[in-house]
């Protein structure tokens, strides 16, 4: 099956035989298209496939594992029959001394592998996956009715994707982070979150516990607002190097005022001077212009971070 696709001056060619190949005028954008699909494409075509599916719709294209998600739950060993809302018990908390033992332990790695795998086009099992992925080395029953739930929820939403819409301006519309303070019972550590738009359609987020423990919720939250800015400034280089340029400022939204003055404003107080300066990577890219940091409401930033209750969760899907 082959397949041509043009903008520009440029062509690319799909094929079996020949994956990509280009064509054009300017040989340096040449070049550098080359190289990136020789890494896109340089795992197998059948790893590639399992990876993500391709569907067409009327707001763009779909980006899928429906294939994929049939098939590990179709010889799962536990009770997945009663379908699940959310992708995380509410208000349940995971301790990693409390409760009887797993008997089958390999059992639930494979399960907790097979979903990490399906965050590639499911952001809304993140939060999940990295909770579940703390307790492989000794899993308990606590872990594996959560494990249980997370595969309902799968079940319930088999063909959920990533919706990338069509638009005729790319430009970096939208970001949004957040941090959950002492999120880990046991360690009291806080979970940083973000998610990042690229014309209302999802391209990069992460859910992933914070290797140092926060004194308060600002400095928590003023520590995933450095990780998100991070993220920014790296996806801005990459797609300026692919000729998308008025990207910045892009807007940073974050749900605690208090991190985003503390930013903003180079203020040294109780609050702010045990703080690790590498955090204060953030006020550098907002004098540099890069990001323009924005308040906005707690529930809009906690898809991807946090397990909400099932109408506020089922109200703000997004994918």
């Amino acid at each position: 099956m082959d397949s041509t696709k043009s903008w520009g001056n440029h062509t690319c060619s799909l094929s079996e035989e020949s994956p990509t190949s280009f064509n054009g005028d300017d040989d340096s954008k040449i070049d550098l298209s080359q190289k990136l699909a020789d890494v896109c494409f340089e795992s197998k075509e059948d790893t590639f496939e399992s990876i993500a599916e391709v569907s067409k719709c009327n707001d763009g294209y779909v980006l899928s594992q429906r294939k994929f998600t049939k098939e590990l739950l179709q010889d799962c060993e536990l009770d997945i029959s009663k379908p699940a809302n959310t992708p995380f018990p509410s208000h349940m908390k995971l301790y990693s001394d409390q409760g009887d033992l797993y008997d089958n332990a390999t059992l639930y790695r494979c399960y907790v592998g097979k979903l990490n795998f399906l965050t590639n086009t499911r952001p809304d099992l993140d939060f999940a996956v990295q909770t579940l992925s703390q307790f492989m080395h000794s899993p308990m029953i606590p872990h594996v009715l959560a494990l249980q739930h997370t595969l309902r929820y799968v079940a319930n939403t088999v063909g959920q994707g990533i919706l990338l819409r069509a638009t005729d301006q790319l430009t970096l519309q939208a970001f949004f982070c957040d941090s959950n303070w002492e999120t880990c019972p046991s360690s009291r550590k806080s979970v940083t979150g973000y998610v990042l738009l690229l014309c209302n359609s999802l391209i990069s987020w992460k859910s992933k516990k914070q290797i140092t423990n926060s004194k308060s919720s600002a400095e928590a939250e003023y520590r995933a607002m450095a990780h998100a800015a991070s993220e920014v400034a790296w996806l801005v280089r990459i797609l300026e190097e692919l000729g998308l340029g008025s990207l910045k400022p892009v807007k940073l939204f974050c749900d605690s005022q208090s991190a985003i003055h503390i930013a903003k404003y180079s203020i040294f107080n109780e609050r702010t001077k045990h703080i690790e300066v590498d955090c204060h990577f953030t006020r550098d890219k907002v004098l540099e212009d890069l990001i323009e940091l924005t308040y906005i409401p707690t529930i809009v930033c906690s898809l991807v971070m946090f397990s909400l209750s099932n109408s506020h969760f089922l109200s703000s899907r997004i994918c």
